[in-house]
């Protein structure tokens, strides 16, 4: 038997969370509840989530805050709830890493359909190798390897943690070397029907892919102003 996803459901009204965890249970998820910040962040240590739902308004510790925290260690998916719909709400969120954003109130069967995307993207796939003895989803450049059937990025030899979505991101730039993409089909592609937003999605992630790969002499991440983004590189690929 396979084993459940878990979901860790962080609200600090209890109705809300209780049918929260009805929706996703009857889905075959497994559910944990939360109320506050410090009881989130040990439940996302000791039940090890394969997904956190996360109301922004929590007492004590915030929403935000629990992102960073969980962001420092951990690449986890992360949906945030909110009754807050400003834009710069949503961008904030965005920035430290969040997934998704759902604005309460909400149809339970939308946030059982996001829950199950965001997971989809996340969960690494079995590696088919090529006769490169790559897997077929994973391209390399000199000093970065992005492997999108396990959701791994090795930069200069490290593993660097990052969401599923900014992973996203950066393989599809780069599997597209030097082919310029509009802003909106950056969203379309990467965030397709399973996401409600503007091209602000997207400036946010690329501002977060620029500050973990500085500076880098072979390839970069470069503006095309007034159309959109590209990943630049030119030579021979290799790691």
């Amino acid at each position: 038997m396979l084993e459940k996803q878990k979901i860790l459901i962080v609200d600090d009204d209890e109705n809300i969370a209780e049918l929260v965890s009805l929706y996703l249970t009857k889905e075959c998820f497994g559910t944990k509840i939360a109320n506050d910040g410090e009881a989130a962040l040990a439940a996302a240590k000791a039940y090890q989530p394969d997904l956190v739902l996360l109301d922004i308004m929590l007492p004590g510790i915030d929403g935000y805050e629990v992102l960073r925290e969980l962001r420092k260690t951990s690449s986890i998916p992360v949906i945030l709830l909110s009754a807050k719909g400003e834009t710069f709400d949503k961008v904030l969120g965005l920035e430290l890493g969040a997934d998704d954003y759902i604005m309460k109130p909400f149809d339970s069967k939308e946030m059982v359909a996001r829950v199950k995307a965001v997971l989809r993207r996340f969960t690494p796939g079995k590696a088919v190798p090529e006769d490169d003895g790559l897997p077929k989803e994973c391209v390399s450049f000199p000093g970065l390897v992005i492997n999108q059937t396990d959701y791994s990025v090795t930069y200069n030899g490290k593993r660097i943690e990052m969401p599923p979505k900014e992973l996203e991101l950066f393989y599809f730039l780069a599997s597209h070397a030097n082919q310029v993409f509009t802003r909106e089909q950056l969203l379309d592609h990467i965030w397709s029907y399973d996401y409600i937003g503007d091209t602000r999605t997207v400036d946010v992630h690329i501002k977060r892919l620029r500050e973990k790969f500085k500076d880098h002499p072979a390839w970069d991440i470069k503006t095309v102003w007034g159309i959109g983004y590209k990943f630049e590189y030119q030579g021979k690929r290799g790691i």
